[in-house]
């Protein structure tokens, strides 16, 4: 199954440029350097899924061209990940139906607190429509033609879900990953791996600790994505890389 992957955003929290910051890289007139907050569109040649709807969903959604969701899958429920749920109601109108939204049941309860007027009672016309299904760790799933398997990596001591689609795996939000999701990775011919700056994080891969970890998993093309403005500037970081390791940008389009 052929998929392609366009990279919606691949900054951290805070996006880069971050405010106020007179960096080299916030201040970089590169494209390359300016990062929305981390989301993925995955598309086959009968699905489109979208990976998280950050705060800039729909300015994401305008610049890709996005013509249609079937559903969306959650990584987990912080801000950065979910705060732009609100704008999947163009794609209710246009589309006539109910989005399916794929999370955890931990991260079902924040949108549901976060979001409570889709829940209520008495819907106000023109709210966001959803079908919330349960992620299971354990339990691959299909959405139409795009078979899934879930992985759970650790975000300090927060459980985060990546995703296996074929020979295709995307990861953000982690710093630790246990024996028994590592088997679940291998064999992937690409992944997508968080890698936030060179200095150590609480909650973060390093960019040496994600290059260590693709390096042990014996993947053979990685792409970095959630970057912070402290990693460097596109160019210059990406000639100091090893073979076959690259820094993702916004807009960035490979097939797999």
């Amino acid at each position: 199954m052929a998929l392609e992957i366009t990279f919606l955003g691949t900054g951290t929290s805070q996006g880069v440029p971050f405010i106020g910051c007179q960096c080299a890289v916030c201040q970089s007139p590169n494209s390359k350097d300016q990062r929305l907050r981390s989301s993925l569109l995955v598309q086959s040649k009968e699905t489109t899924l979208v990976i998280d709807t950050g705060p800039d969903f729909r300015q994401q959604m305008l610049r890709s061209k996005t013509q249609k969701i079937d559903a969306i899958l959650f990584t987990h429920s912080h801000k950065d990940h979910i705060a732009g749920l609100d704008d999947i109601r163009a794609f209710n109108y246009h589309q006539g139906k109910a989005i399916d939204v794929y999370a955890s049941l931990e991260t079902q309860e924040v949108i549901k607190r976060e979001f409570p007027y889709i829940f209520s009672e008495y819907k106000y016309p023109g709210i966001p429509e959803i079908n919330l299904v349960t992620i299971d760790k354990n339990t691959p799933f299909a959405i139409q033609d795009i078979h899934i398997t879930p992985i759970e990596v650790m975000h300090y001591k927060m459980p985060v879900l990546g995703f296996r689609m074929g020979n295709f795996t995307y990861i953000t939000d982690a710093n630790f990953i246990e024996e028994p999701e590592k088997e679940k990775i291998k064999g992937s011919a690409t992944m997508v791996l968080n890698a936030l700056r060179k200095e150590k994080h609480i909650s973060h891969f390093t960019l040496d600790e994600a290059i260590a970890l693709s390096t042990e998993l014996n993947i053979p093309s990685t792409y970095f994505t959630h970057i912070s403005h402290q990693l460097g500037l596109h160019e210059a970081e990406s000639q100091l890389l090893p073979s076959n390791f690259y820094l993702a940008f916004d807009g960035l389009n490979i097939r797999v």
